[in-house]
């Protein structure tokens, strides 16, 4: 079921994502050569917790950490590990929520570890401008499809491709709420946006194929082919004329 947000529902999520978007800048900083994705999520939950907050990915279905950490040609779901150490060249994608008074937000980016290829970098400022080319449409009596062909196009157009088996989603009471929010689709297609809708909008983009592979862990989620991925992501409320992006 797809809820519209009241007043009151809107600014506890504003709190709670500001708490997520906080969170990924403080991690952003100790992003370096020599780090483990263990002690990124340390760092992660310390902060989350001291703002009175909690973790929404702790024990979400299982899942045994504060933040999905995932270098390289891991797309999503990476579970942090005293044993990943990133490196020179690398990056890593990391995602994660905060709930606060009840209320979730969501958000994810991929970050350089080091001095990285042109290509790499170049996959990192596409995803990120997919989001945004995509949100472009994120208004209110606008369809969904339109948002997800805009991601999809702006992509494609750059020599990437856009992973198809894991979507974005609504967000609110529950991290993961209706409706699905695909990164690929036709314009003019799907549920019509309303103001009040909280959704996240998270492309996922590979530098080869756009098949997926999970892992023996169960979570982590891996190109296909071995080729890189990015993913950026931020928790959306739809208004009258545009969007506001919660988690930034």
């Amino acid at each position: 079921m797809i809820t519209i947000k009241s007043k009151s529902e809107i600014e506890k999520m504003r709190v709670a994502s500001k708490i997520t978007g906080d969170a990924l800048k403080l991690v952003e900083k100790h992003i370096r050569p020599g780090v483990s994705t263990a002690e990124l999520d340390k760092i992660a939950y310390d902060f989350i917790k001291k703002q009175g907050a909690t973790p929404s990915f702790l024990h979400y279905e299982g899942f045994p950490a504060s933040i999905c950490a995932s270098p390289n040609s891991w797309v999503v779901h990476g579970i942090p590990s005293n044993d990943v150490i990133l490196k020179e060249g690398d990056i890593i994608s990391i995602d994660m929520g905060a709930c606060k008074d009840g209320y979730h937000g969501d958000a994810a980016r991929t970050y350089p570890v080091g001095k990285i290829s042109d290509e790499a970098q170049k996959l990192i400022d596409v995803t990120k401008q997919s989001f945004f080319e995509g949100i472009k449409h994120a208004t209110h009596g606008a369809k969904l499809g339109d948002v997800s062909a805009a991601i999809q196009e702006y992509v494609e157009k750059n020599g990437f491709s856009v992973v198809r088996d894991l979507v974005g989603h609504g967000i609110g009471k529950n991290m993961h709420e209706d409706p699905n929010v695909p990164n690929y689709g036709h314009k003019g297609r799907g549920l019509k946006l309303a103001a009040g809708m909280t959704i996240a909008v998270e492309p996922m983009v590979n530098v080869g194929k756009y098949g997926v592979v999970v892992l023996d862990d169960d979570w982590t989620v891996e190109t296909e082919d071995g080729s890189l991925s990015a993913h950026y992501e931020n928790t959306i409320l739809i208004t009258k004329s545009a969007c506001e992006i919660l988690t930034l």
